[in-house]
């Protein structure tokens, strides 16, 4: 570990139990996800677990973000639980889902403000990548929520596309518009993708999730993406994370962080300290 990193705040975790099926049922048939091996992820993950395996890096605290599809407003009452006993899940980004109408999907949030932590919500279910309606934008953005975009390379776009006209919302792109092959023609697509989200100013972007695309967290192999997408953003609109599980799957929580030191090695203190915890804390209001 790199000495100048003094603080991290984890900007995505995931904490869950695939025996809980009802609230995880993608765990329990994890090759329908088609993602290669996820022996890594499809294990119990808690925050003593998580404390365990970040042992060596100084965390002080995460955002946890949604994953029971089935039942958002039940995880994101029990994170909060989780998160009032010693403040070590500081924010929640709960969910809405896409199969809900807009009246569904505002109801869903309004549920959700009754947390403490709650800070804004991604879309899960058959189509997460789906940006929602007018209506529901408008309502997160006036009730100061945060949407978290999860969409792939080709997705991107059209994102972009339909978050115009909603410049008060603030967007994070999760794993940095989430790649999922090394080959050259997605490369570009994704580029241009990210390219028009980072030009609406109120859009950041989480660098995570990037050992996907050649199955590795050695920080050469994660390069190209990270770099652009730091290039496209500037240091004051992104913000490392873990992703773990998901990403223990391409390698340890040390070996990750590692790499995110080398990647940032030749930026100043201050870069580096917004990168890994206060840009997370400013977003996400933790």
């Amino acid at each position: 570990m790199s000495e100048s990193i003094t603080r991290v705040v984890d900007a995505h975790v995931h904490f869950w139990d695939p025996a809980r099926i009802e609230w995880y049922p993608y765990l329990a048939d994890a090759s329908r996800l088609e993602m290669g091996d996820l022996s890594g992820m499809v294990r119990p993950f808690s925050p003593s677990i998580y404390r365990k395996e970040a042992a060596d890096w100084p965390v002080e605290k995460v955002v946890h973000v949604c994953a029971a599809g089935p039942a958002i407003a039940e995880e994101t009452r029990e994170r909060e639980k989780m998160g009032a006993v010693d403040g070590f899940i500081a924010a929640i980004i709960g969910g809405i889902r896409s199969d809900q109408s807009a009246t569904e999907a505002i109801a869903l949030l309004d549920e959700q403000m009754n947390c403490s932590r709650f800070r804004g919500a991604r879309t899960m279910g058959r189509d997460p990548g789906r940006v929602p309606p007018p209506e529901v934008l408008h309502a997160l953005s006036d009730r100061g929520l945060v949407f978290d975009l999860l969409a792939r390379p080709e997705r991107l776009a059209d994102a972009a596309a339909e978050l115009a006209g909603h410049d008060d919302l603030v967007v994070v792109v999760e794993h940095a518009g989430w790649p999922r092959t090394p080959e050259a023609e997605e490369y570009a697509v994704w580029q241009d993708g990210l390219r028009l989200l980072a030009s609406r100013p109120a859009t950041f972007c989480k660098l995570s999730g990037l050992s996907s695309p050649r199955s590795t967290v050695e920080p050469g192999e994660m390069r190209p993406w990270f770099e652009h997408a730091l290039e496209l953003f500037g240091v004051d609109r992104c913000l490392i994370a873990s992703n773990f599980p998901v990403d223990s799957c391409h390698g340890t929580f040390d070996a990750l962080y590692s790499s995110f030191d080398t990647l940032t090695a030749g930026l100043g203190a201050t870069a580096r300290e917004k990168l890994f915890a206060t840009n997370a804390e400013r977003i996400y209001r933790c």
